[in-house]
């Protein structure tokens, strides 16, 4: 061979040796990016070729899918009563992308999961339609429509848990958003999305209360300080006096800290969390410390990072905190900032014998052909108390809820034992806002069992300032949240 053909034989095998490097660098390497690019419309018409697969509850799909008459997308999603699960599923929007449950599980609901490889593989051999798989959850649909009716027009969150394996029974915020009215390309679509936004909308509808809002948790958390107290060995016995001055001075400072109710100087545990002294138990974080304090809320779920449901939940804060705030933090308020889930949280490992279970809400995922792929497994957390602290809480509690004096009688339950705490967070600098409603509870049947845990919280904002409270506002929705459980049961 003479020289110039040598050369010109070299110089194409290089070309063809870039094209090859290039194809694998984008078919391997790029292949990700380029998928997730929201500049690649292939993966959205692909995404939408198909229907979707659905999100089940109580063994029936709130979701659909419907042939489009327009465009390049072939199907877009359905929702069934939309407002009220959207905490749960989230949005799958051909134009605005989606979250929550409908993008986490993306590629199962899609069918291009690589759980689905074999089955797609048949599917493609036999001439089948590609199909997606199921999302089985762990939603009660009874449970659900209870707190969704109760908190009706105001604007607030619930969450319910099933304490012995932390399965999640009810998620929901409102206001809501049904999002079936932004799922295609329309201008309708386009301008019920905007709607929803914050920007034009304060009360921003998309946010999901229940897992990502932290709200000051109020006196719901002197179930956590009562905790504290006890396990730390500050007070004994949940009938013995606590030594606590009314007002109780704050420490290292001149400012008084006074009650609401009650007779609460030197006052026993069970009737400080009866009427919720504020002195009792500001006085008992002091005395635990700010460490033991953290120490505490940290196995009650505090300050945990990575709490995916498989949604991921806010933080949930207990601060490291001068002794003044410390004081505060202990009776809910300063820097303690808590979300729904997590106080519900609260209620289930003390109605679990002092178990903490992760909560979570997705059951099972399943094939096309309906066979079961994953189960999850109920996990353990921590062991936020002891059997005995947590006996003696529930004591308290169903104080709370029974005693004539209690502020929980709204949450009563014939033929249950019934154990709540309420809650009146300030809200607002030098508590100029109204403030929050909370009210957390569990029930336990006459067997033993404990079917349900629950938190509510109420921001709401046309209620007389007077007549917002714990029990008065959140305490009758627990209630019958509970009751839905209790009754589905049967």
């Amino acid at each position: 061979m003479n020289k110039p053909l040598r050369r010109i034989a070299v110089f194409c095998g290089l070309l063809v040796l870039t094209l090859l490097i290039r194809v694998n660098y984008l078919q391997y390497v790029k292949a990700d990016s380029l998928a997730d690019d929201t500049e690649n419309r292939r993966v959205n018409i692909e995404r939408y070729a198909t229907p979707r697969g659905d999100i089940i509850v109580d063994g029936k799909a709130i979701t659909g899918s419907v042939e489009t008459t327009s465009g390049d997308y072939k199907y877009k999603r359905t929702w069934t009563n939309g407002p009220m699960w959207a905490p749960v599923t989230g949005f799958s929007s051909q134009a605005f992308g989606a979250n929550q449950l409908e993008k986490l599980e993306d590629d199962f609901l899609t069918g291009t999961d690589d759980r689905l490889f074999f089955r797609n593989t048949l599917d493609m051999l036999t001439g089948k339609e590609k199909a997606g798989g199921s999302i089985v959850t762990t939603l009660s649909g009874a449970a659900q429509k209870a707190a969704f009716e109760g908190l009706g027009s105001k604007k607030g969150a619930v969450a319910a848990i099933e304490p012995s394996t932390g399965k999640i029974l009810a998620l929901v915020s409102t206001p809501s958003y049904d999002p079936s009215k932004f799922a295609g390309t329309s201008k309708a679509d386009a301008e019920a999305w905007a709607a929803v936004q914050k920007s034009k909308n304060p009360d921003d509808p998309t946010l999901n209360r229940a897992l990502r809002e932290t709200y000051p948790p109020g006196s719901t958390f002197k179930v956590v300080t009562a905790a504290a107290a006890l396990e730390n060995g500050v007070v004994k016995g949940i009938d013995d006096p606590t030594d606590a001055p009314d007002p109780y001075k704050l420490p290292q400072t001149s400012t008084p800290l006074t009650n609401e109710h009650g007779e609460c100087e030197n006052a026993n545990l069970r009737y400080a969390l009866m009427v919720s002294c504020n002195t009792v138990f500001a006085k008992m974080a002091h005395e635990v410390g700010n460490e033991k304090m953290i120490e505490q809320a940290a196995k009650f779920g505090y300050n945990n990072k990575e709490l995916d449901t498989p949604v991921r939940a806010a933080q949930s804060v207990y601060p490291e905190d001068n002794q003044p705030q410390n004081a505060l933090d202990g009776i809910g308020q300063a820097s303690n900032r808590a979300t729904p889930l997590q106080m519900a949280m609260v209620a289930s490992a003390v109605a679990n014998d002092g178990k903490l279970m992760k909560p979570y809400m997705v059951d099972q995922l399943k094939a096309p052909d309906l066979d079961t792929l994953t189960t999850t497994q109920p996990e353990q957390l921590s062991q936020a108390v002891s059997p005995e602290t947590a006996q003696k809480l529930r004591d308290m509690m169903e104080t709370v809820v029974n005693d004539p004096q209690g502020t929980g009688g709204k949450a009563k339950i014939p033929g249950v034992k019934v154990g709540g705490k309420t809650g009146t967070a300030q809200h607002g600098l030098n508590n100029s806002e109204k403030p929050y409603a909370w009210f957390i509870s569990y029930a336990k049947l006459p067997d033993g069992s404990a079917p349900v845990a629950v938190a509510v919280v109420v921001e709401d904002g046309s209620a007389n300032r007077d007549d917002i409270s714990g029990g008065g506002l959140a305490g009758p929705i627990a209630r019958d949240v509970m009751k839905a459980v209790i009754d589905s049961k049967k």
